[in-house]
């Protein structure tokens, strides 16, 4: 099996700590050699003490399960002798309350937007196939114990 490692860097700097008003502000490193930065979502940690052009953990998950989608529907998609030219999904993840002081990410949508090159075409019985096998073998989606949807444009 493989190994995926990731590397979450923070300083709280002269911030004091004990008032909770430090930044939450970090630089994630990726075993690849990609490096973002991060931060609590301004939607949970109120700015200055996130900062909203940082990627947040929510985002991070819901683009994980988009990415990992399109990564196996391309796949997919070449395997059945389609041609696609371009795929843009704008997912959204959905935040919820399922308990006292809990959350969790229950409902992430995914909303693909399909450019098909080349003569073959899929009908809609074989676009929704290839979504459904997509999500069956995605890797993030089987890790994942929240609901995915996908809206597919014909």
């Amino acid at each position: 099996m493989a190994s995926h490692d990731a590397t979450i860097s923070w300083k709280r700097g002269d911030a004091s700590f004990a008032d909770g008003k430090y930044s939450r502000f970090h630089e994630i490193s990726f075993d690849g050699g990609a490096i973002m930065p991060g931060s609590s979502s301004p939607s949970v940690v109120r700015e200055p003490m996130s900062r909203a052009d940082a990627v947040d953990p929510e985002e991070m998950l819901v683009a994980a399960l988009s990415s990992c989608h399109m990564l196996t529907f391309l796949d997919l998609a070449r395997r059945d002798g389609f041609v696609i030219d371009s795929y843009v999904d704008a997912a959204k993840g959905v935040m919820e309350k399922i308990g006292e002081h809990r959350f969790a990410l229950t409902r992430v949508t995914l909303r693909p937007q399909i450019a098909w090159g080349g003569d073959k075409r899929p009908t809609p019985a074989e676009l929704e196939d290839l979504h459904h096998r997509s999500h069956e073998l995605c890797f993030i989606a089987n890790s994942f114990k929240g609901d995915v949807t996908v809206e597919a444009a014909p």
